[in-house]
């Protein structure tokens, strides 16, 4: 028993010795690896560059001789390298005091090059990727490039375009950097499907939208391209369409757009829930802040109650109570509207509660993304600028104008905190698009000497040089004209909200009664004096040659007299009989002239040319369309005086105006009515006789199924134009039936009134027409929104008319719908 204890006791022993030395070695090891982790460093050795200077890397490093560096320490040195992009490879490690960077340099880019590429050019391109020549490559960056390529043909509708990278070795650690691209087909919107829509037809909806399925003319139009972004954009379409037309909680429930594979081609649903309909209840303004008189705000409002509910009505009277809080000195008024739904009567009653808001200033305005548009085009779209009261209203208005220049794909506005708690950072985000243009149209005229086909082409920008300029350039080419313009709008004049512009034409024709050549021009400043009402004023210059058939143009008599082939002077004036049946040409040569021969008003034309015409306009248009190249509602008004006599051989004043009112009759099937009416007068000034080019000529401008000329005063069957005329017209446009609206087509039903009467030349012999006798017509028209600009056909049947009026029942042209 006693030995077995002994023998216990020795191997406690010696297994209480084994664990002391175990965990004094362990200890040890652990002191050993603290040391290890967070030693002291001496030095900074660098390893494997050969380009980036050892310095340039140890500065990177921020390590400090005398620092302890942990491991975590040496990591983020790892990292921090990295994140330079000079290095495909970086290795951190510590001998004693010494910390070695061991780095593999990344490889210089020598090109960049882009090969399969037809669709996108190399310079956009090479926009689009990071990696540029002389810049270090990573195949990390080269990745990113590959999604940003496949991004820029996904946006020109080509979603199953394939990119890849390579590298090609140019020696001396160089490289070129290759992207290998297959275009692929074109990617097309199938087809757009909106579910949960009944208030709407689903082609009154499609239309409402920018997204539109692919069709026979979409390789032109390009509007068949799907882009997420525009998806999102259409939804608030949709939303704005709904909440302008009395459904205040509509709400799209998603929008899905999945792509076949198989056909390369998306197909779009996007599902709704309309809800109810709602009219305005009670109107009301509350106002908390002393001083300002709520009832004299109520002409600001556009909102009345038993109409129908409108968010874009809310807006606007948002924005008039804005100003005018502003104007009266509230510049930190605050106007809230709030509504109450009665949903048994489908009413909402708004009150717009005007309360003092807290003082906040604009610090400043940060706009982004603008690669061609300069700042100031985007800044003078504001109301509020740097140090002024921030007003939320006013932002979200710039918002709307900036989106009604079509300069941008995309506009945001968003805010960030100033330097000051009172201070408010206005930040603008833009994506700009094309804003120049290329058009192309053709035409057929019928009836007439100008029958014929008719072309035109122009170059269009509306963003010249970023500066916010409009600049056209157009020529037109028919069977026997010419027409050549160039026009010039600076929409913002010397800072200022004003319309500074001017334009160029020369026209030439050798059809008709007579040759003719126009030349001209005019400068003018319009200038709003309300959102809906506009003033223009214009110095206008014409001089036109007149010649007869055989091309001979001829310049002014001497003193205003004929002078028959055997030059002997007539004692009249130029637009007397010529007994003689001839003139001549300034060099007393004779010019056998039929028809002239028994008309003292062609007589006229050419003894007076050249005629120079020299005179100053104004207008005032007033316009609330509610879309500018559809119009659906609103009015356009316009009227205006021209004043000649400065200088030139005209005298007169003419006073015209024209409105035209569009109402949507029916909203399911998108039926348009418009009424036109328009009137005219010239007269004379200082007492001379009106001369025969001063007159208006008119005809199927005013009654459709009558010639350019067809109506009117004549002389031996010639028009000699008139002094009044006056018109007026019905018209209903509506989608064709069976054929995509995406197509652009519209069927029309029309009926003409008109009349153009009175002359200086009544009772002369020949003369018929000067009296005011009515001219009507119907009938049908077929309009074309084409890539080529508006294209229409119109058969008009005149049912009143005069035995001597010119008819033109087919016309074909391009169109104008006000």
């Amino acid at each position: 028993m006693m030995a077995g204890t002994k023998i216990l006791r020795t191997a406690s022993a010696i297994v209480l010795s084994s664990t002391v030395l175990a965990a004094t070695t362990l200890g040890a090891q652990l002191a050993v690896i603290t040391a290890v982790e967070a030693a002291v460093v001496s030095r900074i050795e660098v390893r494997g560059n050969s380009r980036v200077e050892a310095e340039t890397i140890r500065n990177f490093t921020r390590i400090q001789a005398g620092q302890n560096v942990s491991e975590a320490e040496q990591d983020e040195v790892v990292r921090r390298l990295f994140a330079t992009g000079l290095f495909s490879d970086v290795r951190v490690s510590q001998s004693g005091g010494t910390l070695v960077v061991q780095v593999d340099e990344n490889q210089i880019v020598n090109q960049v090059l882009f090969q399969g590429n037809s669709k996108i050019k190399d310079e956009q391109l090479m926009a689009a990727v990071q990696t540029q020549p002389r810049g270090a490559y990573s195949s990390a960056t080269a990745q990113a490039d590959v999604d940003a390529i496949s991004a820029a043909y996904t946006s020109i509708g080509r979603s199953d375009a394939v990119v890849t990278v390579t590298t090609q070795q140019v020696g001396e650690n160089r490289v070129n950097v290759i992207y290998n691209i297959q275009e692929g087909d074109r990617t097309k919107i199938a087809s757009i499907s909106i579910v949960g829509n009944n208030a709407f037809s689903d082609s009154r909806l499609k239309q409402t939208i920018a997204l539109r399925e692919s069709g026979l003319l979409s390789f032109i139009q390009r509007d068949d391209i799907y882009d997420e972004d525009r998806l999102r954009t259409d939804e608030e379409t949709l939303r704005r369409f709904y909440f302008n037309r009395g459904y205040a909680d509509f709400r799209v429930v998603s929008s899905v757009a999945e792509l076949d594979e198989t056909q390369n081609s998306y197909f779009i649903t996007i599902t709704v829930d309309e809800g109810e309909r709602y009219t305005f209840g009670n109107v009301v303004i509350d106002s908390t802040i002393p001083g300002i008189d709520s009832e004299a705000l109520y002409s600001e409002l556009e909102t009345r109650p038993g109409e129908v509910y409108s968010a874009k009505d809310v807006e606007d009277s948002l924005v008039n109570l804005t100003n005018s809080m502003a104007n009266a000195g509230f510049a930190f008024a605050q106007v809230t509207p709030r509504g109450d739904r009665d949903f048994t009567n489908r009413t909402i009653a708004i009150n717009y509660v005007i309360d003092q808001g807290p003082r906040a200033y604009v610090e400043r305005l940060e706009i982004r993304g603008n690669t061609k548009t300069r700042d100031y085009v985007i800044r003078r779209e504001f109301d509020v600028s740097e140090g002024d009261a921030f007003n939320q209203v006013l932002i979200q208005r710039a918002k709307q104008r900036l989106e009604d220049l079509k300069f941008f794909e995309k506009v945001s506005i968003s805010t960030a905190p100033g330097a000051e708690p009172d201070r408010v950072i206005v930040i603008v985000d833009v994506v700009e698009k094309a804003t120049g243009e290329l058009s192309l149209g053709g035409g057929y005229t019928t009836g007439g000497d100008n029958a014929g086909p008719v072309a035109e082409v122009g170059i269009t920008e509306r963003n010249f040089l970023g500066r916010g300029q409009f600049i056209k350039v157009s020529a037109g080419f028919g069977k026997d004209t010419r027409n050549y313009n160039l026009s010039f709008t600076e929409p913002y004049f010397l800072g200022r909200r004003l319309a500074a512009g001017f334009d160029v034409y020369r026209s030439e024709s050798t059809s008709g009664d007579y040759d003719s050549v126009r030349t001209g021009g005019d400068v003018r400043l319009a200038a709003p004096i309300t959102e809906d009402l506009t003033a223009q004023i214009a110095y206008n210059y014409k001089q036109e040659e007149f010649g007869d058939n055989n091309g001979t143009t001829y310049n002014r008599f001497t003193e205003s007299q004929l002078i028959d082939g055997s030059g002997n002077v007539f004692e009249s004036t130029c637009g007397a009989p010529n007994p003689n049946n001839n003139i001549v040409d300034p060099n007393g040569n004779a010019a056998l002239a039929p028809p002239y021969t028994d008309s003292p008003i062609i007589n006229l034309a050419i003894c007076e040319s050249p005629y120079i015409t020299s005179s100053v306009s104004y207008s005032l248009i007033y316009n609330t369309l509610d879309n500018a190249n559809d119009p659906r509602e609103g009015f356009i008004i316009q009227g205006g005086q021209e004043f000649a006599g400065l200088g030139g051989d005209a005298n007169f004043i003419k006073t015209t105006g024209k409105a035209s009112y569009f109402k949507l009759l029916n909203e399911e099937y998108d039926v348009i009515g418009q009424l036109s009416s328009s009137g005219g007068n010239v007269s004379t000034l200082g007492g001379d006789d009106l001369r025969v080019f001063d007159s208006f000529f008119k005809g199927q401008d005013i009654v459709r199924g009558f010639d350019y000329k067809g109506i009117g005063p004549r002389q031996n069957g010639v028009s000699i134009g008139g002094t009044n005329y006056a018109n007026a017209s019905a018209e209903a446009t509506f989608p064709l039936p069976l054929i995509s609206r995406d197509y652009g087509f519209r069927g029309a039903v029309f009926a003409d009134a008109g009349s153009l009467w009175g002359s200086e030349f009544e009772g002369a012999p020949g003369v018929v027409g000067t009296d005011a006798a009515l001219r009507a017509s119907a009938g049908v028209g077929l309009i074309w929104a084409s890539p080529f600009g508006p294209l229409r056909v119109n058969y008009a049947h005149p049912f009143v008319k005069e035995d001597f009026d010119e008819l033109q029942e087919f016309s074909f042209g391009f169109s104008s719908r006000f």
